[in-house]
């Protein structure tokens, strides 16, 4: 057997490269004292990169990593909206205070030099 690394595909690398995005951003959320409630948790309605939470609020945020801000920001697309907003309602439905819960909707862009930059409130939900 080859000790050689066998190649490595391009939506292998991509997905790599969006954990790698996911575990950049939870550190810098980390730091403005939320704490990971989940990573990529995953609903009826579709899929939540992260749900970042202190004691009165909870982040749905949807990473996105490229090689510009712009471009990152080019990839999320009406229809990955709406299943945001299905599989957040779904989960809200889990905690006790459901639906009334303070909540909001962020984006995660990361470029290709893994800088941050977060649009709070980015869907104009909450």
């Amino acid at each position: 057997m080859s000790l050689l690394a066998q190649p490595v595909s391009r939506g292998q690398m991509a997905h790599h490269a969006g954990s790698a995005a996911e575990i950049t951003v939870a550190r810098h959320y980390e730091t403005l004292g939320f704490r990971v409630a989940e990573k990529r948790w995953r609903g009826e309605g579709g899929e939540i990169d992260l749900i970042m939470e202190t004691p009165d609020q909870v982040v749905f945020v949807e990473v996105k990593q490229s090689r510009s801000f712009e471009a990152a920001a080019l990839r999320i697309s009406q229809r990955q909206r709406m299943r945001i907003f299905a599989a957040a309602a779904e989960y809200l439905g889990t905690l006790p205070n459901g639906s009334l819960t303070e909540a909001r909707f962020d984006v995660a862009l990361v470029n290709g030099l893994g800088e941050v930059q977060i649009l709070e409130n980015a869907f104009g939900e909450s």
